[in-house]
């Protein structure tokens, strides 16, 4: 059975019966229970019962109602494909979970929200959802998630009795697990320090990278990719130069030609950047057409969008960190993943491996509380181990953080062996070089947490 999916945007929805079959019980013509007042009571009694038996076993059965859970993400706007390629990964990653009998005994019911990128208009979408009584809020992006967390926190200290639960799939600023992490919040991907860890120490191994350039966006991640990239690549390689750091205006560069005319002229062999969407996109494009020489170490180049520009040109010259990916699946989850290509009318290939986390650990969690309940689930969810398909992860009950396995991969020419499958149609695909199990990518614990009692 699939998920259910709807899309809100700041505009009210339609309030219909809710799924509620009034109960009717068989009329009786006035005259034929006019004759029925004249019975004795004792014989009237049974008769009765009878009617009433049968006006209820007629009335059709209710159907379980679902668990919905709130997507807020970015579904217009300069982010709109990340936001409905992450909603479609969504989907995918329910309808496993709905196949084997949902969560707690529930379909998961996914309500899609357009927050349009913004913290400000995620604040909205977080009310509507409430206000529709949707306890577990799904999200990612750190700008949007810091303001969830502290919104989130905050309804639960005032409404008690209709507490929220917030699972993060993929913002990446560790300070959400870090200085502000926060009782009610689960991230689901390795944070970027971890990340960073992995690349710099790959980085370093590489001979011909000798002079880097930094490009991020200014907002919580990019700060955090170029504070933590800069510090990471001293300690591994003191003689790798940093010969430039630009934060550029988050998702509103239209033309990256005159950024990749600063790259050239700083003499660098190699980029380093925690670039998304069309901040990465456009960024490879116009060194493409530029023919800028340089290898780019990323950490997001498989996210939605990105690798239908890559091209030709990136062959070789593209590495990124990921979770997973179809090239490194079994044959039973690559057809499962084309199948739900296939049937979201999805670009990607759908395997974005936290989106599934969120939903399979949910399930496990609610099994393993007995409960639906989002304090008790949380709670459960604290320490889960789940046997996903890069390996063994677990969500760390210090922090809420996923500890989970990553791979390095290159970009290459689709159809050669460990890349059978292309990107988003491009002829190109991912190829693993390295995978790092989860016990060889665990950050130190930086959270004090408080719990409620």
């Amino acid at each position: 059975m699939s998920n259910k999916m709807h899309l809100l945007s700041a505009s009210s929805r339609k309030r219909g019966t809710g799924g509620v079959h009034a109960q009717v019980l068989p009329r009786l013509r006035v005259p034929a229970f006019a004759r029925l007042m004249s019975i004795p009571a004792r014989s009237f009694a049974p008769f009765l019962a009878l009617v009433i038996a049968v006006g209820l076993c007629c009335v059709p059965a209710r159907a379980a109602e679902a668990l919905k859970f709130a997507f807020l993400g970015s579904l217009s706007g300069p982010f709109a494909l990340q936001g409905e390629e992450t909603l479609k990964s969504l989907q995918a990653a329910a309808d496993v979970v709905n196949a084997r009998g949902g969560v707690g005994g529930k379909k998961i019911e996914i309500v899609a929200f357009d927050n349009k990128g913004s913290p400000q208009e995620s604040l909205i979408a977080l009310k509507q959802a409430i206000d529709q009584d949707i306890r577990y809020i799904v999200s990612g992006v750190s700008n949007v998630a810091h303001a969830l967390t502290d919104a989130i926190a905050k309804h639960n200290a005032r409404s008690s009795d209709r507490p929220v639960l917030f699972l993060d799939y993929g913002a990446l600023d560790p300070a959400l697990t870090e200085a502000k992490c926060n009782f009610w919040h689960f991230r689901f991907e390795p944070h970027a320090d971890t990340q960073l860890d992995v690349l710099t120490r790959y980085m370093a191994k590489q001979a011909d990278v000798r002079k880097v350039y930094l490009i991020n966006q200014d907002y919580a991640f990019g700060q955090a990719v170029s504070r933590s990239g800069k510090e990471m690549l001293a300690a591994r390689r003191p003689d790798i130069q940093i010969v430039g750091d630009e934060l550029i205006p988050f998702g509103k560069v239209k033309d990256f030609a005159p950024y990749v005319a600063k790259i050239r002229a700083s003499g660098a062999d190699s980029v380093l950047t925690g670039n998304w969407g069309n901040d990465l996109s456009l960024l490879i494009k116009a060194g493409n057409e530029s023919n800028l020489n340089v290898t780019y170490y990323t950490l997001l180049a498989t996210f939605f969008g990105t690798p239908s520009l890559i091209g030709p040109h990136g062959v070789d010259h593209v590495k990124t960190i990921t979770p997973w990916d179809i090239n490194v699946a079994d044959a039973g989850r690559q057809k499962a993943l084309l199948e739900a290509k296939a049937k979201y009318k999805a670009l990607s290939n759908l395997n974005y491996l936290p989106a599934y986390r969120v939903f399979e650990l949910t399930a496990e969690a609610a099994k393993k509380a007995g409960s639906i309940d989002p304090p008790k689930v949380a709670r459960a969810l604290e320490g889960l181990h789940w046997a996903g398909p890069s390996g063994d992860s677990w969500m760390r009950a210090d922090d809420h953080q996923m500890v989970a396995a990553v791979y390095i991969m290159s970009w290459v020419k689709a159809g050669q062996p460990g890349a059978k499958y292309d990107a988003e149609g491009s002829g190109h695909g991912w190829k693993s070089e390295l995978l790092i199990p989860a016990k060889d990518a665990t950050p130190a614990v930086k959270c004090q947490m408080e719990r409620p009692g």
